[in-house]
């Protein structure tokens, strides 16, 4: 049993799932200073406040598997990435802090909304970076990170930031459609339809930029026969765009457009394992080179065939038990006030 093969993908599937989960609820930070009343604001909080916290789950055993599974991977990431990792767990805690305290009071209340939305940008930029990073390449010397303080900001960089950002607001924005009615429900779906714009852009852009950072890409993508095997990525790709212009344009379905803009994200993604594979960082190091002895991962795999399948069942009944929309002036945190 080829088991670094088998962390990878457990990995990967822990990070999608952090990005899916925890995107929407960073988005709706993203829009906050857009939502135009406090009301609005409210509701969209209430939203995801019985969600939130459980999203970031995912971000832990991303790391802590990595860390775990990966030891060598980790050992050079860090290093290349301290920066924006440091800003996007303080943005996270910046974060969290606001969305407990906006609730306690009424003066200070612009202030918390304000570190609301800053924590999300930051924290989804940061994630972007370090995306970015990872994919134009690690200098790698020896068995460690080679290079210097500021190799994570350059001009692609910056783009895949902005284009998590982007991308990011758009799952917040078919979030709210879904989960709320009237004017609110309107405005999102105003916001998605140029948000999803800009996220085919940002999506078009790395692309297309993607087989000049590395020669491994290149080949992946443009060379025959390899070409078979992404060539369906693009052709999906359109077709979840497709599907999300139609289902903003109907009004009728509530889902549709969160779920299009979900498959956006999961295409990218596996758009980007398809350039990685086998390796773990490109340009050189492969999965196998990376992982830990098999006997550790034996052990792990044990944990986690038992705690993976523990947080997506409590994950699923969060999700059902607060299905349905969030009407305005109910909500999870109204007791307080």
């Amino acid at each position: 049993m080829d088991l670094p093969l088998l962390w990878a993908f457990i990995l990967a599937f822990a990070v999608l799932a952090y990005v899916v989960l925890d995107g929407f609820d960073l988005g709706i930070g993203i829009l906050f200073p857009f939502l135009k009343r406090h009301e609005n604001r409210d509701t969209a909080m209430n939203t995801i406040a019985p969600f939130w916290d459980g999203n970031e789950t995912w971000l832990v055993l991303g790391g802590g598997g990595l860390f775990a599974v990966f030891p060598l991977a980790y050992a050079i990431v860090m290093p290349a990435l301290y920066a924006p990792v440091i800003a996007m767990l303080l943005a996270l805690i910046f974060r969290g802090v606001a969305f407990e305290f906006r609730w306690r009071t009424v003066r200070w209340r612009g202030v918390w909304d304000m570190s609301f939305f800053i924590g999300s940008v930051v924290a989804a930029f940061a994630q972007g970076v370090a995306l970015g990073t990872i994919v134009q390449g690690i200098e790698v010397s020896g068995r460690a990170y080679g290079g210097g303080w500021y190799d994570w900001l350059t001009p692609f960089s910056v783009v895949t930031g902005l284009a998590v950002v982007v991308g990011y607001a758009l799952l917040g924005a078919t979030w709210i459609i879904m989960k709320t009615d009237g004017p609110l429900n309107r405005l999102a779906a105003r916001y998605a339809a140029a948000l999803a714009i800009g996220t085919l852009v940002g999506i078009a852009i790395v692309s297309a930029w993607m087989p000049f950072l590395q020669p491994t890409f290149y080949s992946r993508w443009f060379s025959f026969p390899q070409i078979l095997f992404v060539a369906p990525i693009p052709i999906l790709v359109a077709l979840a765009a497709f599907s999300l212009f139609q289902a903003l344009k109907d009004h009728v379905s509530n889902y549709r457009p969160f779920l299009s803009a979900l498959a956006l994200f999961v295409l990218s993604f596996v758009g980007i394992g398809i350039s990685f594979y086998p390796n773990i960082l490109p340009p050189e190091l492969t999965i196998w080179q990376a992982a830990a002895p098999d006997s550790s991962l034996l052990f792990m795999l044990v944990g986690a065939s038992v705690l993976i399948p523990a947080i997506l069942a409590y994950t699923t009944y969060s999700y059902w038990v607060f299905r349905g929309k969030v009407i305005e002036g109910e909500g999870y945190h109204t007791h307080h006030h």
